[in-house]
């Protein structure tokens, strides 16, 4: 059986081999120790397409035999580059504290923390916004989708940049900064995040030129192989999102039963009779509309099965009888969580979501710490 080394090993080297900078990207990653670094927007109360997609994630990770430092972090401080309430900014920090918490992530098994409460991660930001210019940023696709849900636009070239802040602008560096900050080696990302990924290995190259040395490893992108969800209202359809003015369009992890029954029920299937369907041959989940292929990815994700074994089950019967068991599977999944959730919350337990937050943040201050004072002598401003 491989030891944990020899099983990064391989991972690194599956993950680099299509990079012309192969050599390059299997020695920075396996001659640092492997550290994971991930972090989710304080939007509150996640949906279903965040759990899937990032914090069931979080949970394996935790849960893994290898050795490995693990850090997530809720980031208030790329949630400033749009406008906020400061009253429900504070309440969705802390439930989105809670909803991590009540998901399964052991504050124990990894350093849980707010991004704003170790201020290394602005002041390497500055540094690293030094070593980037313009042109690159503008070509970052993060500002002009954010703006584009501002201004209700379908077309992102439609986008008024009139708009648009310095902090949005250099979003994509303070993400890199999250990373680089703890050497990571390695972070979970989706599809609408390689870019930025991307960015964090050219300035984390850049700066190693600048120090010469290899401080920073190139981090590695971990896929997570659960499909996307995507909204079960609108037209046309775009992934499950907290910003699309339909309640219903989304799943939340704290929704009632009796809620996720109405929202399944009310989803977006397609006009097509299954009943009439003459061709007796079952289709691939490709095959099918957006919307039903959409309820039959929820179901897979909330029961571990494939869509492949799903499919012949539901096919060629009305859309009420699958809708009302994907609603009774997510509830199933997300039953423990939404009550893990309510019990967190309970006034009662308030001292203990600061006390996870004051642990947290104190573990990630040292590392950050003792991580920023070398690179601030590598680069010249240390303290005299």
């Amino acid at each position: 059986m491989l030891q944990p080394r020899a099983r990064l090993r391989g991972l690194t080297q599956r993950l680099c081999l299509s990079s012309s900078t192969t050599r390059r990207c299997l020695s920075s990653v396996v001659d640092h120790p492997r550290v994971v670094f991930s972090g989710i927007q304080p939007t509150g109360v996640p949906h279903l397409g965040n759990y899937f997609g990032a914090l069931s994630q979080w949970v394996e990770m935790q849960n893994s035999p290898e050795p490995q430092t693990l850090l997530y972090s809720v980031v208030g401080l790329h949630a400033l580059t749009m406008p906020q309430d400061a009253k429900k900014l504070r309440e969705d920090r802390l439930n989105t504290l809670a909803s991590i918490l009540a998901v399964g992530v052991d504050p124990k098994k990894a350093v849980l923390f707010f991004q704003e409460d170790v201020p290394h991660h602005a002041e390497l930001a500055w540094l690293l916004n030094c070593m980037v210019n313009i042109g690159r940023l503008k070509r970052m696709t993060t500002w002009k989708s954010k703006l584009q849900i501002q201004q209700n636009l379908d077309v992102d070239t439609e986008v008024d940049e009139s708009g648009l802040n310095l902090g949005l602008f250099t979003y994509p560096v303070l993400q890199a900064a999250d990373v680089l900050l703890y050497r990571t080696t390695h972070v979970p990302v989706g599809e609408d995040q390689r870019q930025h990924l991307e960015l964090a290995r050219e300035l984390a190259q850049k700066v190693n030129r600048v120090m010469k040395t290899d401080f920073f490893p190139l981090p590695m992108a971990v896929t997570n192989p659960a499909k996307r969800i995507l909204a079960l209202r609108g037209s046309p359809p775009k992934k499950m999102s907290k910003s699309a003015p339909d309640e219903r369009s989304r799943i939340m992890i704290t929704d009632s039963s009796e809620y996720i029954q109405h929202k399944i029920k009310t989803a977006v299937t397609d006009s097509v009779d299954p009943e009439a369907i003459a061709d007796e041959s079952v289709p691939n989940l490709a095959d099918l509309s957006p919307g039903v292929a959409n309820l039959y990815t929820i179901m897979s994700c909330c029961t571990g099965e494939d869509t492949s074994d799903i499919i012949p089950r539901y096919y060629r019967q009305r859309y009420g009888r699958l809708k009302a068991d994907v609603a009774e599977a997510i509830n199933a999944k997300i039953a423990p969580i939404r009550a893990e959730f309510e019990r967190l919350k309970r006034p009662e337990n308030a001292g203990y979501l600061t006390q996870v937050a004051a642990e947290g943040r104190e573990r990630a201050s040292e590392i950050a710490e003792k991580n920023l004072s070398q690179i601030k002598a590598l680069l010249g401003i240390q303290r005299i």
